[in-house]
């Protein structure tokens, strides 16, 4: 074994170790998506929503949550995706980052993956500075899926001002 295969291996297992837990995995086009299990404060059906103007494409507005005004990303806009198509499936994932709550707006919602440290890799070696890019915290590998695993902290540094 040479020098730079231990140093990726090195990096794989630290990355694995930090990234392993539960996460909640939602469908986004084709594509599955993870957020770590607990940042996600509820699950609800989309509500009435208020428009911002002025705002990032990708926040659709504002939703009335219990008297709570919260921001709502549309994560398919905000990676090159197109609009969300609602359907009966549809639904927004409440998120805590820090003292930051929002909302996603998503395809649906799938299930919880308990990802271990050998299961998770780095993000796939891609160019091109997209958002998509940026938000991914590496990939989750449970038989042939592939789960990208979201970074919170760049969703809502692309949204500043809003959320």
């Amino acid at each position: 074994m040479n020098v730079q295969t231990e140093t990726v291996e090195s990096t794989e297992t630290e990355l694995g170790q930090r990234l392993a837990g539960k996460y909640l995995t939602f469908r986004l086009g084709g594509e599955t998506y993870g957020v770590g299990i607990l940042c996600v404060r509820e699950i609800i059906e989309p509500l009435d929503i208020t428009p911002v103007p002025r705002t990032n494409p990708s926040v659709v507005g504002v939703i009335n949550l219990r008297g709570r005004v919260i921001p709502l990303v549309d994560l398919r806009t905000e990676f090159g995706m197109g609009s969300v198509e609602f359907t009966d499936q549809t639904v927004v994932i409440v998120l805590q980052y820090g003292n930051t709550t929002f909302g996603v707006l998503v395809d649906e919602v799938l299930e919880v993956l308990n990802l271990k440290p050998k299961q998770i890799a780095p993000p796939p070696p891609l160019t091109g500075g997209s958002m998509g890019l940026s938000a991914l915290l590496g990939t989750g590998r449970v038989e042939k899926r592939v789960t990208f695993l979201l970074d919170l902290s760049n969703i809502i540094a692309g949204q500043e001002g809003v959320i």
